[in-house]
């Protein structure tokens, strides 16, 4: 079998997370995140939206992870999202770091909106 190291060109990826801090390009982020093309902020949660909705055009697919467990996100930030033609994938957050560093080396058009564990 051969393997081959996994290139990253467009983002970091997710290298590590743990109880309310995610680990970015070497750099620990404390608090929920919101990783975008080009781009790392604080999220304050799901009614903070609107870099989110600035940023539509270079997102296919936002992966939100809920935290230690799988969770419901609210109605009116997943139909806010929808709308603006951006696909919403809510998992746990440890999912969902798993699944945005595997869509990232791909080079797919993705974004996370994270809470920590």
């Amino acid at each position: 079998m051969r393997l081959s190291e996994v290139q990253y060109t467009d983002a970091a990826p997710i290298e590590g997370y743990g109880p309310g801090f995610f680990r970015i390009g070497g750099q620990l982020w404390d608090g929920a995140l919101l990783i975008l093309p080009g781009a790392i902020h604080p999220w304050a949660g799901y009614d903070d939206l609107d870099v989110i909705l600035k940023n539509r055009a270079d997102i296919d697919v936002l992966f939100i992870g809920t935290g230690a467990e799988i969770a419901h996100i609210p109605q009116a930030a997943r139909e806010r999202l929808e709308e603006a033609g951006i696909g919403v994938e809510p998992m746990s957050s440890p999912s969902a770091c798993r699944t945005y560093n595997v869509l990232l080396s791909e080079g797919r058009r993705i974004a996370a909106a994270l809470l920590p564990v």
